[in-house]
């Protein structure tokens, strides 16, 4: 991805995750870019290039977060493990919730349109290929189940942080309690 292409998606997603999807526009973000006008237009043709290049560059984001986790994670440690996967869920709701709010505002999107949608389903598909034997590694019986449940879980703790900030949010205790259910102990 040039330097130029990865500026004007991630000025998109800060607009996407700061004013919503109804404000993500050409304009919007060569504006939040510092760019001149038409730069985005000239990257991204039509209103779906650029919603597709957004997930496109979420994904490298949250893979490259993920990739950072399984790198900090000593095999089968499910303490370790769920002390990192809660720092993970803790950062984005704080100073990276931009990241998390685009998501879900295309999340919501991909409801009404199906390309997104199998977009979204080969990014989840890209997660699961290091994430599910990560969970293996932890001694799940169905790793790739135990993953999607873990996948929504996480989903949950982030849209509820983010609509209705707790000050005593705790992931760490909700990540705890899915692993024993799920875990053999």
């Amino acid at each position: 991805m040039t330097e130029r292409r990865q500026q004007l998606l991630d000025a998109a997603i800060r607009v996407l995750g700061t004013r919503g999807l109804r404000q993500l526009t050409h304009r919007a973000v060569d504006a939040e870019a510092g760019l001149p006008e038409g730069s985005t237009s000239n990257q991204f043709r039509t209103r779906g290039a650029l919603v597709a290049g957004v997930f496109g560059r979420l994904v490298e984001v949250e893979t490259a977060a993920w990739d950072r986790l399984a790198g900090q994670l000593p095999p089968g440690d499910v303490d370790a493990f769920v002390a990192v996967l809660g720092g993970l869920i803790r950062q984005p709701t704080t100073e990276g919730r931009a990241v998390v709010l685009a998501r879900h505002a295309l999340f919501i999107e991909a409801a009404v349109h199906p390309e997104l949608r199998r977009e979204i389903g080969a990014g989840r598909e890209r997660l699961a290929e290091w994430g599910v034997p990560l969970v293996a590694g932890l001694g799940s019986a169905d790793p790739p189940a135990h993953f999607r449940m873990l996948l929504s879980l996480i989903d949950g703790l982030f849209s509820n942080q983010l609509a209705y900030p707790e000050d005593d949010f705790d992931p760490e205790a909700a990540i705890a309690a899915l692993l024993r259910g799920l875990l053999p102990r």
